[in-house]
């Protein structure tokens, strides 16, 4: 009794499918050949349809491009407001997504599916704003024309000469809930734009010139026809299967060629070749895999090749495992929806004429399934055998089978005493079993003929002779051959199958291995790692990778004196397979294999034998396929990766050249305009005071420094970050620096009150003192910036472990609420609307030069108010020399 039910996984991604369908809105998509079909004036059709039943719809963007009648369809519809953004110089207004999120619209109609938005908006195309909606459970109207699918982009390319940029991916046309053809005749639509209602006229001529040629109308007419017949064939396919409907629906031409692994069969790939060229059709070629048929190497070259021929003429090879052909082509028709099946018509068998052929099985299970037969005779192999083609051991194997029935017959010999005749039989059957699980269909046959025959040669009066005294034991030697034939044949299936599913299991288990480690894999260097340790004893050969480098030229990552780089750059720029056993190419010593992504060929994959040739295997290919694409995931993914972070690099090299363009076209404008305004005071008032006019010259001298000071923290940070800090350390006292740093910056500290507490102890510390006095400058002219007059700065130090410190504190407003650390990034300002002068560049020049010194420095909060920088700096040895003269200028000092 056949099962109709349905395949319980295709019923369960249906399941899926549609689970994850109710959670989310619906979208209908109005689809047309190109512009001026009526697009819009249908989507806008429907939703005031809805809207008079009552439905909550609301416009959150549609172009009318000038139409009137399109124009006059929104009346009366709510339009969401537009949000306005700043791109390229100006401003433009775009679809607000937030608001269309929060209007509370049961039905958004959104036009123009294939947008690209503003720079700075949410996401870079307007479909991706559609799938928020969808995922949010809006219901989407929106349209799109047939130029803008990302499939068939290149091709409306070829066909128009211009290439759009502004595609949508298949995947949204194809998971939408709906798609209306809006169509029409190129004729009605070149009136149309005659008549001014696609283009204002002043752009009608020109469009006739270019786009809209009638040719060209018609070819994007029947690319739209077809790919919406595309999608509801794939519809019918997914009915069709949730409702577990077997029969075949001919919504759609496909042609199933089916075929044996003979060498006739090539005819019937051609003729399936020019049929579906002739009909314009879908074709695939079917092999039904045998489990018990997978031992002849013959078998397995031809059906390689047949396979080849297949897919070089554009079709689609499927290798079926299956134990009968006939339900197995039907079961895999209905699945394919496939019209009608080609199949070879051969003489028939010599055997058992009365067994009804293949065509006749599939024509009365499938009478409304189309069957072309084909005159095939079959190539029998030649008589002569050549002994490598042969299976390893073949001879071995038929020697241990009659070595197996030697010791049978001896075993029973010595049991005969004990047990009855009817019992020693089941040992022979035994041995059957045993051979022919261990070594095969053809050993097991041998072992059943040859145990019968001892059987009645040593054990059946009269003994030592094949002569039958009892008629009856003719039917028990009939019998037991029959039982032993059919106990082999089914023990040799059972091994071979056996054999299939390891060899299945071994293949599935290392695709996953090289999956797994290739999808944890960030560098370049650990893909390469995967093809060394996990591709290559995987199939038994070195695997070598190619990369592209900027100019698309490939470079070996490893080995390059094993492979030939002209044969892998054709590979690579054709995107086709090359080398030892293909048709391009094949005197070459290795295989060479693009490694095609979604988005680009990312490199090529080298495969050279080393002590066994290539295996020619269909499912050892396939496994190589696989392995291939993963690898080419992988490398793809590296690539995004490294644009992404080369993206964010430019980011923050934007970000920084901003901020220092914000910052210096402010700070140094300032006291320039400062120093020019009293120079002009200076050169105008010729009777001004000695006073006032020193006064001037003062205020120009600390301007002046005020620029020079800026300029020296911008040069001195550009020098640091691209050469390091240079550093000339030598044994300094501590005090000293802090003296020469407050004498410097006394101008700067007046009227404020300074007190310093350093510890009369203090070791010399190994320093470059200029770069020291340096950063105590940049802080205290940070703490007089940011501090009254009346405030107190006191600076402290004293020696903690093995490191010495210092502290600049004050007792001002303090730092701001944030992370008082990320003070120390270059153009970093604790109060970003401050009216005073700064770029944020003093305290990241501070970490610099303290971190070239092995030290730290970190800022807090004081209690209850004001700020405090601590600087760390390791202690070293002094020299001996250098102690004593400290000690001497100590004694010095007591006198």
């Amino acid at each position: 009794m056949k099962d109709h039910r349905p395949d319980p996984d295709d019923l369960l991604k249906v399941a899926k499918d549609e689970s994850h369908r109710s959670k989310r809105g619906q979208l209908k998509i109005f689809f047309g050949a190109c512009a001026g079909v009526g697009k819009t004036f249908a989507m806008l059709q429907a939703a005031r349809q809805l809207h008079a039943e009552g439905v909550a719809v609301g416009i959150g963007i549609v172009e009318t491009h000038g139409r009137k009648d399109t124009q006059e369809l929104t009346e009366g519809l709510p339009v969401l407001p537009r949000k306005t953004m700043s791109g390229n110089g100006r401003s433009t207004t775009e679809f607000d997504l937030d608001g269309a999120l929060v209007s509370g619209y049961k039905l958004l109609v959104v036009d123009e599916l294939a947008h690209s938005n503003v720079t700075g908006s949410r996401h870079t195309k307007r479909w991706q704003d559609v799938e928020e909606l969808l995922d949010a459970g809006v219901d989407v109207y929106t349209a799109v024309n047939v130029q803008h699918l990302d499939s068939l982009n290149d091709i409306v390319g070829g066909i128009i000469g211009v290439r759009v940029r502004e595609t949508v991916p298949d995947r949204i046309f194809d998971a939408a809930t709906d798609v209306v053809l809006v169509d029409l005749p190129p004729d009605d639509l070149l009136a149309r734009m005659n008549a001014g209602k696609v283009y204002l006229p002043v752009s009608v001529e020109r469009a006739r010139q270019n786009f809209f040629r009638r040719g060209n109308l018609i070819a994007l007419r029947e690319l739209a026809l077809r790919r919406v017949a595309d999608r509801v064939n794939s519809d019918v396919r997914s009915y069709r299967v949730s409702h577990a409907i077997k029969t075949v629906w001919p919504t759609q031409e496909l042609l199933m060629v089916c075929v044996s692994a003979d060498r006739s069969q090539d005819r019937l790939v051609r003729e399936g070749a020019r049929l579906a060229q002739r009909l314009q059709a879908k074709w695939i070629v079917v092999h039904v895999d045998q489990p018990f048929q997978g031992d002849d190497p013959r078998a397995r070259e031809t059906l390689l090749n047949i396979a080849a021929s297949a897919q070089a003429a554009g079709a689609e090879f499927a290798n079926v495992p299956g134990q009968d052909v006939a339900e197995t082509l039907m079961d895999y028709a209905r699945k394919r929806n496939a019209t009608k099946l080609i199949i070879g018509n051969s003489a028939r068998r010599r055997f058992m004429p009365y067994r009804p052929r293949l065509q006749e099985r599939i024509a009365r299970a499938n009478p409304e399934m189309g069957l072309i037969l084909l005159g095939v005779d079959e190539v029998r192999p030649t008589i002569k055998r050549n002994v490598a083609d042969e299976p390893v051991g073949y001879g071995r194997t038929l020697a241990i089978a009659t070595l197996a029935c030697g010791v049978t017959t001896a075993l029973a010999a010595s049991l005969i005493r004990v047990f009855d005749l009817s019992n020693v039989v089941m040992l022979f059957l035994m041995t059957v079993v045993f051979v022919a699980m261990r070594l095969g269909r053809f050993a097991g046959a041998w072992a059943a003929l040859l145990c019968v025959a001892c059987f009645d040669f040593f054990f059946v009066e009269p003994r030592l002779s094949f002569a039958v005294t009892d008629t009856q034991y003719i039917f028990t030697f009939a019998l037991m051959l029959v039982v032993a034939l059919v106990i082999s044949q089914l023990a040799a299936r059972m091994r071979s199958e056996a054999r299939v599913a390891r060899a299945g299991e071994r293949r599935a288990s290392a695709l996953a291995r090289v999956a797994r480690d290739l999808s944890s894999a960030i560098k370049l260097e650990q893909v390469i790692s995967v093809c060394r340790d996990a591709i290559t004893p995987l199939f038994g050969a070195t695997v070598l990778l190619l990369i592209p480098d900027e100019k698309e030229r490939l470079v070996p990552t490893q080995d390059a004196a094993l492979i030939d780089l002209s044969v892998a750059q054709w590979a690579f720029d054709h995107a086709q397979e090359a080398g030892l056993g293909t048709q391009t190419l094949n005197a070459a010593d290795a295989l060479y294999l693009p490694l095609k992504a979604s988005m680009a060929t990312r490199g090529v994959l080298a495969i050279l034998p080393t002590d066994a040739p290539l295996s020619n295997n269909p499912d050892d290919r396939r496994l190589l396929d696989a392995c291939c694409s993963s690898i080419a995931l992988a490398l793809e993914r590296i690539h995004f990766v490294e644009v992404a972070q080369d993206t964010l690099v430019r980011m923050e090299g934007e970000k920084l050249r901003n901020a220092l363009l914000s910052a210096v076209s402010h700070d140094l404008k300032t006291p320039l305009t400062a120093i020019r305004g009293l120079a002009e005071t200076l050169e105008s008032t010729k009777d001004l005071p000695e006073e006032d006019r020193s006064d001037l010259a003062r205020s120009i001298r600390v301007q002046a420094d005020e620029l020079k000071r800026l300029v020296s923290n911008l040069l001195d940070l550009a020098r640091m970050q691209s050469e390091g800090v240079r550093l000339n350390k030598e044994w300094h006292s501590l005090s000293e620096i802090v003296g020469s740093a407050l004498a410097q910056s006394a101008p700067l500290l007046k009227p404020r009150t300074i007190r310093t507490n350093l510890a009369a102890d203090l070791p010399l510390v190994e320093v470059d003192a200029t770069l020291i006095e340096r950063v105590l400058i940049n802080l205290f002219d940070n703490a007089a910036k940011y501090t009254p007059t009346t405030s107190t700065i006191a600076v402290r130090g004293g020696a903690s472990g093995d490191s010495m410190y210092l502290v600049v504190e004050d007792d001002g407003p303090g730092l701001p609420a944030a992370d008082p650390q990320v003070l120390f990034e270059p153009f970093t300002r604790g109060r970003k609307e401050s009216s005073i002068a700064g770029v944020g560049l003093g305290l990241a020049l501070c970490r610099s030069i303290v971190t070239a010194h092995g030290g730290t420095i970190r800022a807090e909060m004081r209690k209850p108010h004001g700020a405090a920088f601590e600087i760390r700096l390791p202690l070293g040895t002094p020299p001996e020399i250098e102690s004593e003269i400290v000690n001497d200028q100590v004694k010095s000092a007591d006198r």
